[in-house]
């Protein structure tokens, strides 16, 4: 990726961007997307991200979208994609949570993190970042698995 200063307004969509992580209920949605939702099969994926009826299926949506929304702020143009990767780590925490068993959950979701895959192939940056976050996740989830 070719090194680009961002512009006063690329930073103006990035610190956006973090006060809405900042709302109560999109913190509360990110804690349990993050710290609590591991799951280990498609089946356990899928039954809260196509369970309108459970009660975190709310919490899956807001986050993932949110983070898909960033990703395509940045394929479009509208964001720096250095800035944004060097800001932002969590939407590629998620794409890595859930690369385990990716390939299943887009048999019955085709776009599930599409924006955020894209950005990963798209950015050297962004490819880098998505691998370290990658060993962490992969780390986490043995340590889950021992427990």
């Amino acid at each position: 990726m070719e090194r680009m200063l961002a512009t006063p307004a690329d930073a103006e969509i990035i610190l956006k961007l973090y006060q809405l992580r900042t709302e109560t209920l999109m913190r509360e949605a990110r804690a349990w997307m993050t710290g609590e939702f591991w799951p280990n099969t498609p089946e356990e994926f899928f039954a809260v991200a196509q369970n309108p009826a459970d009660p975190h299926n709310a919490f899956f949506r807001q986050v993932v979208t949110y983070w898909e929304m960033g990703a395509a702020m940045v394929l479009h143009g509208a964001v720096s994609a250095e800035l944004f990767v060097d800001c932002n780590a969590e939407g590629f925490f998620i794409l890595a949570k859930f690369s385990h068993m990716l390939e299943a959950i887009r048999e019955k979701m085709p776009t599930f993190m599409n924006k955020t895959s894209e950005l990963v192939n798209r950015f050297t940056a962004a490819a880098a970042r998505y691998e370290a976050v990658l060993k962490n996740v992969e780390a986490r989830r043995r340590a889950l698995t021992a427990k």
